[in-house]
C-alpha cells in the first residue's frame, strides 16, 4: 500500500446488556497508526464493503455507578440495608448517584441503612433522596437541577439559616418576659408579656436582604420565609400593646409585603412560565390562617406569554375573554398587577399594547383605582400619535371620562394636540400628567391637529364637563389660540359685514339645538369655513363665550376680554350676541373688576380700552 493517512472505521455493534443498564458513552482517542506496508488483505476481504483493520479499547468517562461498563450493576428498587451482590465494586470513574461526587468519596457508600452503592435513577426512593440531597429546601418548589444556579443555591443557604434564627426568635416570644421589664405595673399587668415585635423585625430584615439580592432568588427567599412565619400562633398571656406586637396582625403585614414583592418580580423580571407556575403552586400549598384566606389567590399572575394576554396585546382579542375547554377565561387581574404592567409597558414605550390591555382588563379588588388607570388610555393613544382615537375615547366611549376632566387636564391635552409633543414620563393616574416637570418631546411621525378639530374638541368637551366650561383659564387658552393669526399676519382681517351678520344665525344653530338647549354633539358646518375659515372659528368660540356669560358670572373677565385686543371687531360681535340686560350687568361686573385691579398702569389702560369699546357699544 502507498504511504498515506488511514481512516480507521469500526462496525462494532453493542451486544445485549445482561444487567439491563444503559450503555455509557465511550470515546476513542486519536492515535497515530504506523503505516504497515507489509499488511496484505486476504482476497476474501477485498470483496467486503467495510473491513476493520485496527481497534483499541475505549476510554471510560465519569459515570454513575449503575452505568459502569466494567462492574455489572444489579438493580433493586428500595434496598438500603446492604450492598446488592457486587454493587459496592467501583472503577476509577464511578460516581455516587446521590452525592453527585466520586464513589470513593461517598461517606455512606456501603453504610447499613443508607447504602448509596445501590442507588439508581429508576427508583423513586433513590430519586427523591438525590433531589433532597442536591436541592435541599429548593425541593419544596419542585425545581429541577437544570433550573438551579448559584444564586438559588445562595438563597437556599440563607433560607436554612433564616429558619434557625426564626425558630430562636419565636421561642423567645413564646417564653415571654416579666411585665416589669416593660415598665408595666398594677393588678391588670401581672405575669408575662409576649412581644412579637422582635420576630417581626427579624423577618423584615430577611425580606430586605431578599429584595437586595433580586431575581429568582429573591422570590424563593420571600416565599420560603412566608412558609415559616405563617405558622406562628398567638401566645397566651398578657400582651404588650405596641405596633405589630400581635402575630395575627404582623403576619398580615408581612404576607402582604411578600405578595407585593413577588408580584412585582413576576411582572418586571419576566420569569420563565414554568418557574412562575412553580412559585404559584408553592404559594397555594401554604396553609393560610382563616383571617388571611382572602390572599389565597394573590399570586395568580399571568406570565407575559399567557395565551389570552398575548392575544389582547397584539390586538387579536378585543373582548378580554377566551374559551378554554368550554370554560370562559376573562382577563381579570389584581389592581397591583395592572399597575405593574402599566409601568412596564410605559417603560418599554409599548403604548399601543398598553391601551389595548387597559381597555379590556378587569379587577375586582379596587374598581376606583382601575378607573383612574383606564382614564389614561387617551394619553397612551396620543403617545402613539393616534389623536383621532383619543378624541373618540373622550367623547364617544361614554361621557363618564369627559365628565371627570379637570381644567388642568384639559389644558394638558390641548397642548398635546396643538404642538404634537408630549412629556416623557410614566404615570398611573391622570393627576400625575398635570403636575410633572418632565421634558416635552415631539411625538414621532405626528403633526399638530388643525384648529377646526381643536375647537370642535374643546366645545364638545365643555358640554360634558362643567368644570372646564366654567374655568376662565380654559377660555383664555382657547381664545388666544383662535385670536392668533395664521402664518405671518399681524391680525385676523375683519370679515365682511354680511358674513358677520350671517354668522350669528349659523353659530347659534351650531351651539343651540331646536329645543333651545346646548348642543351635546357639535359639528362645524362646511359652509361657514369656506370664505373666512379662521374668522369663522373665532366667531364660533366667541358665540360659545356669549352663552357662557349668559349662564353666570365670568370671573375674572378682563383676562378673557384681553385676548380680543388685536381683533376688536370680534369683541363687538360678542356684545351683539348678549342680551341688553346681560350686557348691562356684565358691564357692571367688569367695571367692578377694573376697580380692583392692582398692577402696572399699562395693564390698567389696556383693560380700560376694552371697557370703552363696551361702553360705546351700549350707547
Amino acid at each position: 500500500m502507498d504511504n498515506r493517512d488511514i481512516i480507521i472505521l469500526s462496525d462494532y455493534e453493542d451486544s445485549d446488556n445482561d444487567n439491563g443498564c444503559e450503555a455509557s458513552v465511550l470515546i476513542v482517542e486519536e492515535e497515530d497508526v504506523k503505516n504497515r506496508n507489509d499488511f496484505v488483505l486476504p482476497p476474501s476481504d477485498l470483496d467486503e464493503d467495510l473491513v476493520v483493520t485496527f481497534s483499541r479499547r475505549a476510554e471510560v468517562l465519569p459515570h454513575a455507578r449503575y452505568d459502569c461498563p466494567i462492574h455489572p450493576f444489579t438493580f433493586a428498587d428500595c434496598e438500603t440495608a446492604a450492598p446488592v451482590l457486587n454493587n459496592q465494586l467501583i472503577c476509577e470513574q464511578c460516581f455516587c448517584y446521590i452525592c453527585d461526587k466520586p464513589a470513593s468519596l461517598c461517606p455512606v457508600w456501603i453504610h447499613s441503612g443508607v447504602c448509596h452503592c445501590n442507588s439508581h435513577k429508576k427508583s423513586e426512593l433513590w430519586s427523591k433522596l438525590r433531589n433532597y440531597k442536591l436541592l435541599g429546601g429548593l425541593q419544596a418548589f419542585d425545581l429541577t437541577l437544570c433550573e438551579i444556579d448559584p444564586s438559588l443555591r445562595q438563597a437556599d443557604t440563607m433560607l436554612q439559616s433564616f429558619r434557625q434564627g426564626l425558630y430562636a426568635q419565636f421561642t423567645y416570644y413564646i417564653k415571654g418576659k416579666p411585665a416589669e421589664q416593660f415598665g408595666l405595673s398594677g393588678t391588670d399587668q401581672q405575669g408575662l408579656v409576649h412581644d412579637y415585635t422582635p420576630v417581626y423585625e427579624f423577618v423584615s430584615s430577611f425580606l430586605d436582604k431578599a429584595e437586595k439580592l433580586g431575581g429568582r432568588a429573591a422570590a424563593i427567599m420571600s416565599l420560603g420565609a412566608a412558609e415559616y412565619f405563617i405558622k406562628h400562633f398567638q401566645a397566651s398571656g398578657t400582651l404588650r400593646f405596641a405596633p405589630r406586637v400581635n402575630p395575627a396582625e404582623a403576619k398580615a403585614v408581612l404576607l402582604q409585603r411578600v405578595i407585593s414583592s413577588v408580584q412585582r418580580q413576576m411582572v418586571l423580571e419576566d420569569f420563565a412560565p414554568d418557574f412562575s407556575l412553580k412559585l404559584q403552586a408553592f404559594y397555594k400549598r401554604l396553609s393560610l390562617p382563616a383571617e388571611l384566606k382572602t390572599m389565597k389567590n394573590s399570586l395568580s399572575v399571568r406570565s407575559w406569554a399567557d395565551v389570552l394576554l398575548v392575544s389582547v396585546l397584539k390586538g387579536q382579542n378585543v373582548l378580554g375573554m377566551r374559551k378554554d375547554k368550554g370554560k370562559k377565561d376573562f382577563l381579570n387581574e389584581p389592581i397591583s398587577v395592572v399597575l405593574l404592567r402599566t409601568e412596564v409597558l410605559q417603560r418599554q414605550r409599548r403604548y399601543r399594547e398598553l391601551w389595548r390591555y387597559l381597555r379590556v382588563v378587569v379587577s375586582s379588588d379596587d374598581s376606583k383605582l382601575l378607573e383612574q388607570v383606564k382614564d389614561l388610555i387617551p394619553f397612551f393613544m396620543c403617545m402613539e400619535g393616534e389623536f383621532s382615537m383619543a378624541l373618540d375615547t373622550f367623547l364617544f366611549s361614554g361621557k363618564a371620562l369627559a365628565s371627570r376632566f379637570t381644567p388642568h387636564l384639559f389644558l394638558f391635552y390641548l397642548r398635546i394636540f396643538k404642538t404634537a409633543t408630549a412629556p416623557k414620563l410614566a404615570v398611573t393616574e391622570p393627576t400625575q400628567l398635570c403636575y410633572s416637570d418632565a421634558v416635552w418631546e415631539p411625538i414621532k411621525d405626528t403633526v399638530p391637529m388643525p384648529r377646526a378639530a381643536l375647537v370642535k374638541f374643546a366645545l364638545n368637551l365643555q358640554r360634558c364637563c362643567p368644570a372646564v366650561y366654567s374655568d376662565t383659564q380654559c377660555w383664555i387658552s382657547l381664545l388666544k389660540m383662535v385670536n392668533a393669526p395664521p402664518d405671518s399676519l399681524p391680525t385676523l382681517p375683519e370679515p365682511s359685514p354680511q358674513f358677520l351678520q350671517d354668522s350669528k344665525k349659523v353659530v347659534n344653530s351650531v351651539l343651540i339645538n331646536q329645543n333651545g338647549c346646548l348642543t351635546t354633539h357639535i359639528q362645524i358646518p362646511r359652509v361657514i369655513m369656506e370664505v373666512y375659515p379662521d374668522q369663522a372659528l373665532l366667531l364660533l368660540l366667541t358665540g360659545a363665550l356669549a352663552l357662557r356669560i349668559h349662564d353666570g358670572v365670568l370671573s375674572p373677565a378682563l383676562p378673557v376680554l384681553s385676548t380680543f385686543k388685536e381683533n376688536a371687531w370680534a369683541l363687538e360681535w360678542l356684545w351683539d350676541n348678549l342680551s341688553s340686560d346681560r350686557l348691562e350687568s356684565f358691564s357692571q361686573e367688569v367695571s367692578q373688576e377694573m376697580q380692583n385691579i392692582t398692577g402696572s398702569q399699562v395693564a390698567f389702560e389696556d383693560y380700560s380700552s376694552k371697557m370703552r369699546v363696551l361702553s360705546q357699544h351700549q350707547l
